[in-house]
């Protein structure tokens, strides 16, 4: 079993877009934070036009925001605690992000079983009709009643199961919305510093003077107008620790766990079961091969960085999809792991899966005699949520800064997304064309990931040879060097187990081999980066 490998190296092997030297530079907005909010947050803040600097500790997107059940959605269950402002905005924002990356988000149907036990049809049907209409759904159909006993999705499951409904939500590749996000910051002007800590950050006049130390061990001293600490799973260590804050703890840290098996079922629809519980767990077509089982919901009181998937939970995971499927699934089954730490906001809930999904913003003005800067900190938040918490987020920092822009994101593309949301075939169909040499599956994956940068990566490729060295899947030289170039990828597990999940087709020599080649790669860019001033 490989186990959760979404925890980042610790050793900086490229430092391309590294801080430059010199005087103290000085930004309107300083994001503590590379997941999902801190890059939606510099995204939209750097389109009106505020400086930007964002740093990560390790790898973008390499904590709970790869960590999800990857789904863009309303949340169904959410609906039981009344939560209908959280599900209605999410409800609306899946068809804006459909739109957004039709690349690395696409509709998927999901199949909720009747389990006479547990919640009544009546209630289920009650729901789902809700979910319908309260997001001013366009794009995606409407919810079915399914006989599982005719239709092809009951097949998998036991004869217990007579009947379900089937609604549709939306898949996403959060690593890479994540990634993409960093990406259009940058190209809009903000500066995005990977495997760079937030070592320090202290009041000074009107300015932030903040410590920032690379994984080498160098430091720089920035200055900011406003700091946002968007540091998810570390927002309280971030509050205490290095801005020395004695705030009480806002967070409550809850693990989720995943499990991946080989493929369980033909058909590319998911399911959503029940628990006795009150629980549910999605068992989700995953990378052609494979079917993704998730997630647990527990309090978690260690490092967010040593969270890792206990026994116990994966025997919860594989308990839960067996009272449904005709064949059990059993532990010796899971090819591979991941586990996550949601830094959800703490109501006061007492059980960790009815803590509130929502997201909470606190402006912290500092002294009014003094103008001193203020500061912005994140709690909570979902992956569906992200963009209009950003939009959010702005609006309460220009309390503090001069007004700046108005809301933009909407009606935009991410990288490589510039296309409709229907157009994904014809898409295939030119990159094929122009690429003769791709095997299908090969240009079908790349489109997934890069959407209409595949021509930017491929460039003047005429045969497979040109694309240089294969490292192991249908991962070479050419995909690496754009990951290391444009997106900030460092070592393997930043292109095997964030970029892609080409992890789960490789073996541990070849991944090693390719850990040696980018530490050599990143020495030879780095080196250029220093001739050229």
């Amino acid at each position: 079993m490989k186990r959760n490998p979404l925890r980042p190296d610790n050793d900086s092997a490229f430092e391309g877009h590294a801080p430059g030297s010199g005087r103290v530079k000085t930004y309107d907005i300083l994001v503590v934070g590379g997941g999902v909010n801190g890059c939606g947050i510099a995204r939209d803040a750097v389109g009106r036009g505020y400086s930007v600097l964002l740093c990560e500790q390790n790898d973008l997107g390499g904590g709970t925001s790869a960590a999800s059940t990857k789904l863009v959605h309303g949340g169904l269950r959410y609906l039981e605690h009344y939560e209908f402002r959280l599900v209605r905005e999410s409800l609306i924002e899946r068809e804006v992000l459909l739109r957004m990356a039709p690349h690395i988000i696409w509709p998927l149907r999901f199949v909720l079983p009747h389990h006479k036990g547990l919640r009544p049809a009546w209630l289920l049907r009650l729901g789902l009709f809700l979910y319908d209409h309260l997001g001013g759904r366009k794009l995606l159909p409407p919810t079915q009643v399914r006989d599982l006993r005719r239709d092809p999705e009951g097949a998998s499951l036991t004869d217990a199961f007579r009947k379900g409904f089937e609604y549709s939500d939306c898949w996403v590749e959060d690593s890479r919305l994540v990634v993409l996000n960093a990406m259009d910051a940058a190209e809009r002007g903000a500066e995005i510093r990977v495997g760079s800590r937030c070592a320090e950050a202290r009041r000074d006049g009107q300015l932030w003077r903040v410590v920032l130390q690379g994984q080498d061990g160098e430091r720089e001293t920035v200055a900011a107008r406003l700091l946002i600490n968007a540091a998810g799973p570390w927002v309280d260590k971030v509050l205490s620790s290095t801005l020395g804050s004695n705030s009480p703890r806002r967070v409550r840290l809850v693990q989720g766990s995943h499990i991946v098996v080989p493929r369980l079922f033909d058909h590319d629809k998911a399911y959503i079961f029940q628990n006795a519980d009150g629980r549910i767990v999605f068992a989700i077509p995953y990378e052609t091969d494979f079917t993704l089982i998730g997630t647990t919901d527990r309090d978690w009181d260690g490092d967010p960085g040593d969270v890792e998937i206990s026994d116990e939970e994966v025997q919860y995971l594989c308990t839960a999809v067996s009272e449904y499927l005709a064949k059990p699934v059993t532990p010796d089954q899971v090819v591979w792991t991941y586990s996550g730490v949601r830094p959800l906001y703490d109501d006061g809930a007492s059980k960790a899966q009815e803590a509130t999904r929502d997201y909470v913003l606190t402006l912290e003005r500092g002294s009014e005699e003094t103008s001193t800067p203020a500061l912005l900190n994140v709690f909570g938040g979902k992956i569906t949520t992200y963009r209009r918490l950003a939009e959010a987020a702005l609006t309460r920092l220009q309390e503090a800064l001069p007004v700046k822009g108005q809301p933009w994101t909407a009606g935009t593309t991410l990288p490589g997304g510039d296309f409709p949301v229907e157009g994904f075939e014809v898409l295939v169909a030119r990159l094929m064309e122009d690429y003769a040499f791709l095997r299908p599956a090969a240009a079908r994956r790349l489109l997934r990931a890069y959407g209409t940068r595949c021509w930017q990566l491929l460039g003047q490729a005429k045969s497979n040879e040109d694309l240089g060295q294969v490292f192991g899947a249908d991962l070479t030289e050419v995909e690496v060097d754009y990951l290391m170039r444009a997106e900030w990828a460092r070592r393997a597990a930043d292109v095997v187990w964030r970029r892609s999940k080409l992890g789960l087709r490789m073996t541990a020599e070849e991944i090693a081999t390719l850990d040696d080649w980018m530490v050599e790669r990143a020495a030879h860019l780095n080196q250029s980066l220093q001739a050229a001033g």
